[in-house]
């Protein structure tokens, strides 16, 4: 009805400047390059299809319900087809038009004695929504905005992408939330549709938590001090395997530590002292690349449960740390791949511990044992 009231509208106002308005209807396509500028959507002029397209564009990424495009040297011939075309196009093909727009109606009068056409237009998404869509010119900034919205725990988030490419979002949320234990509290449902064809695309995504997002800021503020000091700890002098240990030593003599699984891992392990074997590996891991030291995680199984641990390079020699087995053993511990009795891996997806040079300049140290060999 309120569709309706705003296409009368608009025609009164062509009728009393003497034309009627025929109808128009679409059904076909014809493809297009989307335009990288902008124009004014108020006094819009059109003479071609471009120029036609560029015009609806622009009402269309404005969020605006009623337009009027003024047409001049336009071959009416063409100018019904076309429009046919651009409004499909609008609908179907340009992003944010497949996002936005529920419907598209236009028909063709005058405009004080000069061909027009009137725009009716109803959007499934509302003007704000269409304004907060952000730009992302590839998927690697696309990735970067996505980490953006895990650190703020919003829970809707719409991309503009220029250079589309498919993205696995799901593993996108989990890496992000795997690399930055001291801002993700909570890694979040996600669901996620696509907008639009061609080169650029809508991507609409969706997060579901669990936890409110102002308990999860509060988890959030209370565990930076946590990083903070670790960081601090190790901040003096020393060897690399000094400050590993320390790290170690840092994170495991918080707690006399429960073994659970939490669905706020950081907050409930630097908090509460409640964790499992992921948890600790990204947060030890995190630890140590804040500190300047790298650390991988490594997820893999331990007498056949599935089980995470970490992969640390020493002075340019890799070694398996894995602190629940060192917290069992009651001493930080490296091992190469052949002592990891009971573990399985990807080995082609980590470095190779096996730098049996590292082994003997590491003699004398009590956290490794040298192995035989073969």
């Amino acid at each position: 009805m309120k569709r309706r009231l705003i296409l009368l509208c608009l025609c009164c106002v062509l009728l009393l400047s003497g034309c009627g308005w025929p109808d128009g209807n679409y059904h076909s396509v014809t493809p297009h390059r989307e335009q990288s500028g902008s124009i004014r959507t108020e006094n819009l002029v059109v003479s071609n299809y471009e120029e036609l397209l560029e015009a609806m564009e622009a009402v269309v990424s404005k969020g605006t319900e009623s337009s009027i495009i003024n047409v001049v040297n336009y071959d009416s011939f063409l100018l019904e087809e076309n429009l046919a075309n651009a409004a499909y196009h609008i609908r179907k093909i340009y992003p944010i038009g497949a996002y936005a727009v529920e419907s598209l109606d236009y028909e063709v009068g005058s405009n004080t004695g000069k061909t027009a056409i009137a725009l009716t237009i109803t959007y499934r998404h509302s003007r704000t929504e269409i304004r907060k869509i952000r730009n992302a010119q590839d998927g690697e900034q696309a990735k970067k905005l996505i980490g953006d919205a895990l650190d703020n725990f919003e829970t809707a988030l719409v991309l503009k992408i220029e250079a589309y490419e498919q993205l696995d979002v799901t593993q996108i949320v989990q890496d992000y939330a795997l690399e930055n234990p001291q801002n993700v509290m909570e890694v979040p449902q996600v669901t996620w549709e696509v907008h639009g064809v061609g080169d650029a695309r809508v991507l609409e995504l969706m997060f579901s938590y669990q936890t409110s997002r102002d308990a999860l800021r509060t988890m959030q503020a209370q565990v930076k001090p946590v990083f903070d000091s670790a960081v601090l700890y190790v901040s003096g002098e020393g060897t690399e395997s000094q400050k590993f240990s320390q790290l170690y030593g840092f994170l495991m003599e918080r707690f006399d530590y429960k073994i659970e699984t939490s669905i706020t891992p950081a907050y409930s392990l630097l908090r509460h002292g409640v964790g499992d074997s992921r948890v600790f590996a990204t947060v030890y891991a995190a630890m140590c690349r804040a500190a300047g030291l790298e650390c991988i995680v490594v997820t893999g199984t331990r007498s056949g449960s599935p089980w995470t641990w970490n992969i640390i390079c020493q002075d340019g020699a890799y070694w398996h740390v894995d602190l629940l087995r060192c917290n069992e053993a009651g001493k930080f511990r490296r091992q190469l791949d052949m002592e990891m009795t009971g573990y399985v891996w990807d080995y082609s997806a980590y470095p190779s511990c096996n730098d049996l040079d590292a082994v003997v300049e590491a003699q004398g140290q009590p956290e490794t044992t040298k192995p035989e060999e073969n």
